[in-house]
């Protein structure tokens, strides 16, 4: 049976959860949830003064916000962040793993603590927040919906991030092993894989990588954290209630040419 076309992306009252919402992709993944009815759980590591001017201009929507600082590869952290969200909501419809860290080290340089800190931000975090969310929604008979952000980079490995790239390509495999396990419980898993997004300063810091880009992507254009944010909303919408265990990418068509 179709739903009403108004309902599709009619968010209204449900909590979303959005980890790493301090930073550009995840504050507009938060912003356009709210545009969308929602209530935003605004996840942030250090930086808060971003974070709460994002949950600021949710609440400005109308919407209920509230701004939680946690370390997500820490089990202790994700527990108190996820009891602390309980106890303001009456449960979670939707989780967006967005929270990570994108640095860039060569690999015969790379020491045992920065693959650890990435691994842990960007895949362990991922693993201890499903997990988490998915006992929530079970325990409450909630269908939800959770939305991994992987990246590309799972399937087409950049020089100077084999940590990044091995925790991307893991966060694809968790994407599709979480929704064959949870999807008899009415829990889907779906995964993201942006390319380059545009962020402040991105011009200046990585100018030989965006010209690239720009020279090899089909549709002309840097992905803007906006396309992010609208997938997501697709992805966690009825409009996606037969789609699980899959991977989306958003990348401008990039990953149709050879060279990037």
């Amino acid at each position: 049976m179709s739903l009403p076309i108004q309902s599709i992306l009619n968010f209204k009252d449900r909590c979303v959860v959005v980890t790493g919402s301090s930073g550009s992709i995840g504050r507009h993944i938060a912003l356009r949830f709210a545009e969308a009815g929602a209530n935003v759980i605004v996840h942030y590591h250090s930086n808060r003064s971003d974070a709460e001017r994002c949950s600021n201009s949710i609440q400005e929507l109308g919407r209920d916000a509230i701004a939680i600082k946690a370390d997500l590869g820490l089990h202790t952290d994700v527990e108190r962040l996820f009891r602390l969200i309980t106890d303001k909501f009456s449960q979670i419809d939707v989780l967006i793993n967005n929270a990570g860290l994108y640095p860039v080290t060569p690999l015969i340089e790379m020491t045992v603590e920065q693959w650890e800190q990435v691994l842990n931000s960007n895949l362990r975090s991922v693993f201890l927040c499903t997990q988490a969310v998915a006992r929530i929604m079970i325990n409450a008979g909630t269908h939800g919906s959770i939305i991994n952000i992987a990246s590309i980079e799972a399937m087409n490995p950049a020089k100077g991030h084999s940590h990044y790239n091995a925790a991307k390509a893991g966060v694809l495999m968790y994407t599709r092993s979480s929704a064959r396990e949870l999807g008899p419980d009415g829990i889907r898993v779906n995964a993201i894989s942006p390319g380059l997004i545009w962020r402040e300063g991105l011009d200046e810091a990585w100018p030989d990588g965006v010209r690239r880009y720009r020279e090899a992507v089909p549709l002309g254009r840097l992905g803007r954290p906006e396309d992010v944010a609208d997938a997501c909303l697709f992805l966690a919408s009825p409009a996606a209630r037969w789609i699980t265990g899959a991977n989306l990418v958003v990348d401008g068509g990039v990953l149709t040419t050879t060279v990037y």
